[in-house]
């Protein structure tokens, strides 16, 4: 590709996971939930601006019926050139491939709602359907 940006199959190390995470201002975890959560990808990517890996996405869930888009993450130097783009490209072309007919794919966005999620399809929850999330320590 002409940009240099290259696309690798294959989910982030636990610790590129954590820094690219932070690099974009999202959520962190520790290394131990990041590696736990690395190594229970169902697909993932990379995408690497020479030797550098600097965008990171996805797929997470039981492999049946639950789907989820996560760790969506570029570097803020790479951001706004079509990284992310890429990414979802590549992790939606996979739920085509690997999810069944009638699957749940879900994605849940850190910061607002950004507008390329829509452009592949991923809308907010309306009336028909409802999302809720459980914060085991707020009891």
């Amino acid at each position: 590709m002409s940009s240099g940006y290259v696309l690798h199959d294959g989910p982030p190390d636990a610790e590129t996971l954590l820094r690219l995470r932070g690099d974009a201002g999202l959520a962190t975890y520790s290394i131990e939930q990041a590696r736990q959560g690395v190594a229970n990808s169902l697909f993932g990517v990379t995408v690497t601006f020479g030797s550098e890996v600097i965008g990171i996405g996805r797929v997470i869930g039981d492999g049946g019926y639950f789907f989820t888009v996560s760790d969506i993450a570029v570097g803020p130097a790479h951001q706004g050139k079509g990284v992310a783009r890429m990414i979802m490209t590549r992790l939606t072309t996979w739920l085509r491939e690997n999810a069944p007919a009638k699957s749940f794919v879900s994605l849940f966005a850190d910061a607002g709602v950004p507008p390329l999620y829509e452009k592949f399809g991923f809308r907010i929850c309306g009336a028909e359907d409802t999302g809720m999330v459980w914060n085991r320590d707020a009891q």
